[in-house]
């Protein structure tokens, strides 16, 4: 696949902070859209950090950021509007002012995105009435019930519904803003930007907040968690509830209620969630044939495997290895700014 062409003109990037704002909220997307400029032979890209006043502002972990200007001061056409949230999103919201620049900003930009809780932003300035939409898992709920209309779906790592991207919490913004480049510049181009970042590899946007392996960390009896460290170990095992019962000392029912209490799904659900992980993980390495994967992660055949990716990744084995596995090493794609012409 050939790179997509160059835009005519830069496409205009403008973020959105405020006090106490996430600092990766806003650094992770706005360093992929730097590199990703940096890296192409005429200037793709132009970036701007805006605050409400133009002052300095102190970010959650108490790093300080100066902006380029004030809201005010932001005038014209804009390509992707991107609003950063984080621990002062609360006060954000209650800032009249703020959101209603948002609201107009909104109406001449091409694309709007949220990262984290920069959702409630968007949702407080009208941008998320009947749309699907994300954010942060722990603030999900929150979202759900204080804008009904949202269909909020705490699962994906970022969300589009039409011009308007929200993205889950924190490092998401990174996945996010990889595929706004994507969009605007090509797979290669995109993917060029994940390695220089040193990304392991770039999720999609359908891919769930959580890794099936924290999970281990929610179980609080010791049992419950060492049957799971056993079950890491053993996917090619018999992993059916009677047996996992019997390795726990418990009845199947028995069984089946504590660990589902403990981590918050069924044992089976569990299982499949871990296999599909693992399977991930081999395929990322890319030369595993699926017969392999299917059978060391305990699938038994590749059509069980394929199945299992369709329901928890919406994407099948062969498809995922193409996009995430790494490229050889011949053909990695070193990063380097270009030399640009000048008028």
């Amino acid at each position: 696949m050939s790179p997509a062409p160059a835009p005519a003109s830069p496409r205009r990037i403008v973020f959105v902070a405020f006090e106490l704002v996430q600092a990766l909220d806003v650094a992770g997307p706005l360093e992929v859209f730097s590199l990703a400029d940096r890296a192409a032979p005429a200037p793709v890209y132009t970036l701007e950090l805006l605050s409400s006043r133009g002052r300095p502002i102190r970010t959650s972990s108490g790093l300080q950021i100066t902006p380029d200007a004030g809201l005010d001061g932001c005038e014209g056409p804009i390509d992707t509007l991107v609003v950063a949230g984080g621990q002062g999103t609360r006060a954000a919201a209650a800032d009249a002012h703020l959101v209603a620049w948002i609201r107009q900003a909104a109406s001449r930009s091409r694309r709007v995105a949220s990262v984290c809780t920069g959702a409630f932003l968007l949702a407080r300035a009208g941008l998320l009435d009947g749309r699907g939409a994300t954010t942060h898992w722990a603030a999900c709920a929150a979202l759900k019930r204080a804008h009904p209309s949202i269909e909020v779906d705490a699962r994906p790592i970022f969300v589009r519904d039409g011009n308007v991207y929200t993205s889950a919490g924190v490092t998401a913004g990174i996945d996010l803003a990889l595929a706004l480049v994507e969009e605007d510049l090509g797979r290669a181009a995109a993917l060029a930007v994940a390695r220089s970042l040193v990304l392991y590899i770039r999720r999609p946007g359908g891919q769930a907040q959580f890794s099936a392996g924290l999970a281990v960390q929610a179980a609080e009896r010791e049992s419950v968690r060492d049957l799971q460290a056993w079950i890491a170990e053993h996917l090619d095992a018999d992993l059916s509830v009677g047996a996992l019962a019997e390795r726990a000392c418990m009845s199947p029912r028995n069984f089946a209620r504590v660990f589902a209490r403990e981590v918050g799904r069924t044992p089976a659900a569990y299982v499949a969630a871990v296999r599909v992980e693992r399977a991930r993980n081999l395929l990322e390495r890319g030369a595993v044939q699926l017969e392999e994967v299917a059978r060391t992660c305990g699938f038994g055949t590749v059509e069980t495997l394929r199945r299992a990716f369709a329901r928890a990744l919406q994407v099948s084995p062969s498809d995922y290895r193409r996009r995430f596995a790494p490229a050889p090493p011949g053909n990695v794609v070193a990063l380097e700014p270009k030399a640009r012409r000048t008028a």
